[in-house]
Order: C-alpha cells, then sequence, then structure tokens
C-alpha cells in the first residue's frame, strides 16, 4: 500500500508541475457505458431475446426504448459538461438498430456520432461497440477478437478494437470488452474471464512489438474488481510503477476507497475499468491522461433512494423484473485525455 501510494503522489506532482498552458485545451472525454439490455422489440430468431419483446418477460416495446435511449443521451451529454465524450465504449447492446437510434434519433444526432460495431457469438445477442465523435476521432482501423475455450460450446462477446487518430495529434488504440459473468460461481467461472484477460493481453503485446510507445486504453465491463486474479495475473496490469509498454490499472484507487459502478444489495463493487499504457500517462506527449481525473458518474439523475439496503443505489430500466425506466444498471466510468497543445 505505502508503495501504490508514492506511485500515485509521485504521479500527481510530475501532472501538476507541467506547466498552465496544457490546462488551456478543453479535456476529451473518453466514456464507458454498460447500457443493461440495451434490446429492440423484434425476436431474432437466431439469438434468445425472446425476454425483450412486447409479449416477453418484460414487455419491452418501442415507447420503452425511445424512453431508454434518450435516457442514455442524456446521460452522455452530461458527463461531457459542454463537450460531449470523443469516445463512448458501450456493452449489452443488441445490434446496429439500436445504436443508430441512439446516436441519430435521439439529442446525441445533433454531435454526430459515428459507430464501430459488429454481431457478437454471444447466445442472448448482446454486443460492444464503440461510438465516436467523428469531428474529434477519425477510425483508420478496427477489427474483432474472438475469445476462445476449451469447451467450444462456451461463447462470448468478442474484443472490440479501433485504430484512429485523435484531433490529428497523435495515434489511439481503442479496445472495447465485455467479460464472462461470475454465473456459476466466481470460482468456476474465472477461467473464462482469465482466458479473456489473455486475449486481451495478447492483443495489447502485439500492437507493443510493433510500437513500444504506442497510445493504448482498454476499456469495459470486466465483471471482476480492480485486484482481481484475471486482472492481476492474466491482464498483467500495474499500479505501483511506470512501465511505457505495460497497462496500467487506473481504477484500483477508486476501489480502495469503496467506489463503485454498480450496487449489488448493500455494496457498491467496481467492475467497470481502464486501463491504460505507459506512453499515455506521459505529459510532455501529444495526448496524455492524469490517473487522479478518472472518475465514476454520479449524477443525481442516476440514483434513487435504496429504501431496503439505505444510501443510493442507481436508478435502472429494470429491477426484480418490473420496469423502472431508468438508463442502465450501471453507472459510468470516465477518462480525461488532455492535449499538449
Amino acid at each position: 500500500m505505502r508503495r501504490f501510494t508514492i506511485y500515485y503522489t509521485l504521479l500527481f506532482m510530475f501532472h501538476a508541475g507541467a506547466g498552465y498552458a496544457q490546462q488551456a485545451m478543453p479535456d476529451d472525454i473518453v466514456m464507458f457505458y454498460n447500457l443493461e439490455n440495451l434490446f429492440d422489440p423484434f425476436d431474432d430468431s437466431t439469438t434468445q431475446d425472446e425476454e425483450f419483446t412486447p409479449k416477453g418477460r418484460y414487455g419491452w416495446t418501442w415507447s420503452k426504448l425511445r424512453v431508454k435511449t434518450n435516457a442514455i443521451a442524456k446521460t452522455i451529454v452530461a458527463a461531457g459538461k459542454g463537450n460531449e465524450p470523443a469516445l463512448v465504449g458501450v456493452c449489452e447492446v443488441e445490434n446496429r438498430l439500436v445504436l443508430y437510434r441512439l446516436v441519430e434519433q435521439t439529442p446525441l444526432a445533433k454531435i454526430g456520432y459515428g459507430i464501430v460495431h459488429r454481431e457478437s457469438p454471444d447466445p442472448r445477442g448482446i454486443d460492444v461497440a464503440l461510438l465516436y465523435r467523428t469531428d474529434y476521432f477519425t477510425v483508420l482501423h478496427s477489427a474483432w477478437f474472438r475469445v476462445y475455450y476449451d469447451s467450444g460450446n462456451y461463447r462470448t462477446r468478442e474484443i472490440l478494437y479501433a485504430k484512429g487518430v485523435l484531433h490529428e495529434l497523435d495515434t489511439l488504440h481503442v479496445l472495447v470488452t465485455h467479460w464472462p459473468s461470475k454465473l456459476g460461481g466466481p470460482v468456476k467461472s474465472e477461467p473464462r474471464r482469465m482466458r479473456a484477460a489473455e486475449t486481451v493481453r495478447a492483443i495489447t503485446d502485439s500492437i507493443f512489438g510493433v510500437n513500444p510507445r504506442a497510445n493504448i486504453i482498454v476499456m469495459g465491463d470486466f465483471n471482476d474488481t480492480p485486484d482481481s486474479n484475471p486482472i492481476v495475473h492474466g491482464l498483467q496490469a500495474v499500479h505501483d510503477t511506470v512501465c511505457v509498454s505495460c497497462l496500467h490499472n487506473l481504477m484500483l484507487p477508486l476501489a480502495v476507497r469503496g467506489e463503485g459502478s454498480l450496487k449489488y444489495r448493500a455494496q457498491w463493487e467496481l467492475i467497470d475499468l481502464f486501463f491504460v499504457s505507459g506512453n499515455l500517462l506521459n505529459v510532455n506527449e501529444p495526448i496524455y491522461c492524469t490517473p487522479a481525473e478518472v472518475s465514476i458518474f454520479h449524477a443525481p439523475f442516476l440514483l434513487e433512494p435504496d429504501e431496503r439496503y439505505l444510501g443510493e443505489k442507481v436508478h435502472r430500466t429494470h429491477e426484480a423484473g418490473k420496469y423502472k425506466g431508468g438508463a442502465s444498471d450501471h453507472l459510468p466510468i470516465l477518462l480525461p485525455i488532455k492535449r499538449s497543445f
């Protein structure tokens, strides 16, 4: 813990002394948001989406979808505080149609978000995607990586990879992932998340092999905490040293403080995470980030009183099978990216 405290204190001092001119440019916000089953009301015969149809368990309709997409759009706009996020990684989306309705049929249409998406092999049909401001970020290449398991009958979301240029300043590699859940218990399910971690690590190692100083952001719903075995030993993320060709665990300080992006019963948990390469911690680079500025977006309209466990909880779309009309059961996480010039 002492090494951990010293490391982040030194990083803060390093950034604080970088000069006032660097603070003049507005931050570019990178956001990740689990959208809690953003489904359309159609029954897709190739996936297990029957619950999200008008006759299904949730009585899902176009009207409810419109309420949900507007609530998500409100959250994205509010998170930017006047400068809407440059990049928004999302998960638990059914298809490109719901993404189109989100970026083209809500107030987000005025901003101009592009979409990186494709259908995943997940049995429920839920995918990951990347939304990007076309005036800020130029996508040069995108690819999808499947997570393979010893048992061929288990399928999960693919890992999204996008390479682009931010503000014509520098290249940025972005990975969006949604690791397997703890269904069946944390111990039994851990090997699945470990395999996902190893896959992400293989992708980033390949990027570092070409450019050891590459700018990389890995974000997603990891279904594991920042100190878990798949994060520490599978992803091999570091937190107590500065290493250029390593992934740095930005969320551990928040977890130590007891912060979380979702609430399970009385406990807040942090499973929506950011990791960055060491080069993004260098204030002398065209783009960089400050670890102390990563945050969980706790806007009041995303929360409601928790009458059972006290305090507050997330105002979700569904709870205990009942429709509540909220945006999601997760809170979004935010990573400001700064520009040196």
